[in-house]
């Protein structure tokens, strides 16, 4: 049994596109503040991880997904040491997208995997890139597109942002949400049947 902890149709999509699909959804609602001094590489490490013990203990109390294998990951945009928020207002959107506006950044993906055994293995993706200088015009309409609403930095590379992108080095599955290089990896490592359902993907 394989579970994902997480509600995001990205990351659903992205585990459908390596040909797993898991069988339960257990999203976990936790506070995602970062702590004091706390590093953006150590926040989407710590919060994969927290996730993948919510969903470690909710499935716990439902026998069809005993000695399941859960899949959690957390996204972190940051400009230098300065964590970017998942924007939930315009202005925090337009804030982030002023700050990247022609320059670098860095995305890091947290993914924690729960073996049946209760054992948490862990990596953590890093992936530098470098957006267009966005002009005025380029950051009101992406803000009236609505596309950044609830993502970190404010963008969605998937969608309209994909054409700020000048550079990107590392993975681009990772920046969406979930490294599905490393996430199969952790699987398979794992014993996890990881190829049972690429017949059935046509």
């Amino acid at each position: 049994m394989l579970v994902l902890a997480s509600a995001s149709p990205r990351r659903l999509a992205l585990l459908e596109q390596a040909g797993l699909k898991p069988d339960a959804l257990l999203p976990a609602d936790l506070d995602e503040t970062p702590r004091k001094a706390e590093r953006p590489r150590d926040l989407a490490r710590r919060l994969a991880r927290e996730k993948a013990q919510a969903a470690k203990e909710a499935a716990g109390t439902r026998p069809d997904l005993e000695g399941s294998y859960i899949v959690a990951a957390d996204t972190v945009v940051a400009v230098g040491r300065r964590i970017l928020p998942k924007a939930e207002i315009v202005d925090e959107a337009a804030a982030c997208l002023r700050l990247l506006s022609g320059r670098a950044h860095k995305v890091f993906t947290g993914v924690a995997l729960v073996t049946p055994s209760g054992a948490i293995r862990e990596r953590i993706v890093e992936t530098r890139l470098r957006f267009k200088r966005l002009s005025t015009e380029d950051i009101e309409l992406y803000l009236a597109s609505g596309e950044w609403r609830g993502k970190a930095g404010g963008y969605a590379i998937q969608g309209i942002a994909g054409s700020f992108v000048i550079k990107l080095v590392g993975s681009y599955t990772g920046v969406v949400g979930l490294p599905l290089y490393e996430t199969v990896s952790l699987l398979g490592g794992e014993g996890f049947p990881i190829r049972f359902g690429w017949m059935n993907t046509a």
